[in-house]
């Protein structure tokens, strides 16, 4: 993505109202391996925005469902001025770890699946859906997190394929954008 297109992304966000106290959420979405972090590292760069990354709240592999209701709490408390916490989950012992804290900001980027979720959307005041074909999302992900990830694959992308049918999430997003030929 240009930084031109990141420009345009930055005035649509300081458009929209904060939705979640006074801090303006954008909610990163999409399914894994889309460039999704990539996209929200780029975006909150050149918005000065704080980042949540969901994979640091997942809980374990099989955790998917159990997210939102997660970040929920921690925008709830963001909506009021407080911040937000959630336990970390700790992958490599598989089990909840320390608190992750996260303030009110000006912007909040949350990046990952499950980010625009319905229970999460009237905090969100912007939505954006990052896709790219399932064999450059899989090559990227496998790529990123090797033999770690890859005998997850395929449930975490039943986990998704549920997920995202329910939430109907793409259907709701502000913004498409394609990272994939």
């Amino acid at each position: 993505m240009t930084s031109h297109r990141y420009d345009d992304l930055v005035e649509l966000i300081r458009e929209r109202q904060a939705a979640c106290g006074s801090t303006r959420v954008v909610a990163v979405d999409g399914p894994s391996g889309s460039g999704k972090t990539s996209f929200a590292g780029e975006l909150a760069e050149a918005a000065g925005a704080a980042v949540l990354h969901l994979e640091d709240l997942y809980p374990g592999w099989h955790g998917l469902a159990a997210t939102p209701p997660l970040v929920h709490a921690v925008l709830e408390a963001i909506a009021v001025g407080n911040v937000g916490t959630a336990p970390r989950w700790d992958w490599v012992g598989d089990r909840p770890g320390p608190l992750v804290h996260v303030p009110p900001a000006r912007i909040l980027v949350l990046d990952g699946v499950g980010s625009g979720a319905a229970m999460l959307r009237p905090f969100v005041s912007l939505l954006i859906w990052v896709e790219a074909p399932v064999d450059v999302r899989k090559r990227r992900a496998l790529a990123r997190d090797g033999d770690v990830y890859a005998p997850f694959w395929d449930i975490w992308a039943a986990q998704e394929a549920v997920h995202f049918a329910a939430e109907q999430t793409r259907r709701h997003a502000d913004v498409v954008v394609h990272t994939g030929a």
